[in-house]
């Protein structure tokens, strides 16, 4: 089985677990990964974009001139696509952009990402991550103690005063162990779990 060392926050070394091979030593599948970050982002889209046909522009009722006779191309309103100030042609409509992945598909894409950390050298285990007030200071030290790069931290639950001391810092993100994704997995240069978040993946995803 994987093992990797625990930290204090303080970024000095407890001891030694073992990792779940289900989640951080799985085969990877890039196409796996990269069906849930499209997802993520199709998901993630507002849909709200509109721009009118020439069925909804104002004016146009009016045949410019007439069909035959004066040389021009024949035109039958001034709000055709190809005038100035012309309807669109195949005008965006609001629309859902969401859809579904096979849950197969995003445990595989969720493991793979993990794996992925877990290789390369970016995935930091603390004993506990808490803070007794937000403070954006002790959650800088608490960063260079651990040697953390552009990090998404991870928690068993959600911990208000954790989220509050990262908010103000940038590529830097917070989240709690049932609403991790792979979108942010891989966004983030350093994956850091406390040791319940560990617990809690593998109780959710084994």
């Amino acid at each position: 089985m994987p093992k990797i060392k625990v930290l204090n926050m303080k970024g000095e070394e407890l001891r030694e677990i073992e990792l779940a091979e289900e989640l951080f030593a799985q085969a990877i599948s890039e196409a796996a990964v990269h069906q849930a970050v499209v997802n993520h982002l199709a998901n993630r889209r507002q849909g709200t974009q509109s721009t009118k046909t020439r069925s909804e522009v104002r004016g146009g009722g009016r045949k410019p001139w007439k069909q035959k006779g004066r040389g021009s191309a024949r035109q039958g309103s001034i709000r055709s696509p190809q005038w100035k100030g012309g309807g669109v042609v195949f005008a965006p409509k609001p629309r859902d952009y969401s859809y579904k992945l096979p849950k197969s598909t995003r445990r595989t894409a969720l493991k793979s990402a993990l794996t992925d950390k877990f290789e390369g050298g970016n995935l930091v285990v603390v004993d506990e991550i808490k803070f007794d007030a937000p403070k954006t200071r002790e959650m800088i030290a608490f960063l260079n103690n651990i040697k953390a790069n552009k990090p998404l931290i991870v928690t068993e639950s959600l911990d208000k005063n954790t989220y509050l001391s990262a908010r103000n810092l940038q590529k830097t993100a917070v989240t709690y162990a049932d609403l991790i994704n792979v979108y942010e997995i891989i966004k983030h240069d350093t994956l850091v779990l406390s040791e319940s978040a560990v617990k809690r993946l593998e109780e959710v995803f084994i």
